[in-house]
């Protein structure tokens, strides 16, 4: 049976740039600078540029941040703690969203999704001020039917889909458990689009893992770092996202076929 719509939404890219510090940041210095390397990015097509203000700066740091909204001409969206440091910081720095993370010192990366149904009191005081200064309130959870209830009460614009249980699937060639973390992300999707928030994901997509997540018609923004920036070292950072944006595309592109059949 024909779909109603055979074309998809666009996809965007945004590429996370906070590894680019973090190598600066082991030697010290200016080199290499996370400012060109989102330049590159957006040259390379990415639609946005991410990076995460987190509270002991062990990567992006404060001018980072007040550089990338002065010099790269592409949306930021800052990720960053509930805290009201960085509540001061982002309206200071007026991203075009702010993307609220759960974080801990002693983490590596973030770990797992904001707990938004425990956070429902503290949440939407916190988020006013922000949404009074126009900007976008993203929420960065697990698919799970109750946070998108909870980020939809809440009054986020955005929720993105914790990707990374899918991922480690993939990786542990887990067959069997990366088609079910696949599904649960594609049953959030589909709840938070029809909840009327704007759906993106990530965490630790790859070229071996994009294209099952660039293929669910919900989702309207990937949001891609680590690997982007580790891959790099090998092929440039330009080369190696024009091949994530190419095999998103493609990704795209066959699902909207599949669609439409």
């Amino acid at each position: 049976m024909a779909s109603m719509t055979s074309d998809l939404p666009y996809l965007r890219l945004g590429v996370n740039i906070d590894h680019v510090a973090t190598i600066r940041n082991a030697r010290g210095g200016d080199h290499p600078d996370p400012v060109r390397a989102a330049q590159l990015a957006v040259e390379a097509g990415a639609d946005g540029i991410t990076a995460h203000l987190r509270e002991d700066r062990r990567h992006i740091s404060d001018q980072d941040i007040e550089r990338l909204k002065a010099e790269v001409e592409r949306p930021l969206n800052l990720e960053m703690a509930m805290t009201q440091e960085m509540l001061g910081i982002a309206l200071k720095a007026q991203p075009n969203a702010c993307c609220l993370v759960p974080e801990k010192r002693e983490e590596l990366t973030t770990e797992g999704g904001l707990d938004v149904a425990k956070s429902s009191n503290r949440l939407p005081k916190f988020s006013e001020p922000l949404r009074d200064a126009g900007i976008r309130i993203s929420l960065f959870i697990d698919p799970d039917s109750k946070q998108i209830e909870a980020a939809a009460a809440a009054r986020a614009d955005i929720v993105e889909l914790h990707t990374g249980a899918y991922c480690e699937a993939v990786i542990d060639g887990e067959d069997l458990r990366a088609r079910g973390e696949l599904e649960k992300l594609s049953r959030a999707a589909r709840q938070a689009g029809e909840l009327g928030l704007e759906v993106h994901a990530g965490h630790g997509l790859t070229f071996d893992t994009v294209r099952p997540v660039a293929a669910l018609s919900q989702v309207v923004e990937l949001n891609i770092g680590h690997f982007l920036v580790g891959e790099a070292i090998f092929g440039g950072l330009h080369s190696t996202i024009c091949r994530m944006r190419a095999l998103m595309d493609n990704a795209r592109a066959s699902a909207s076929g599949s669609a439409s059949a």
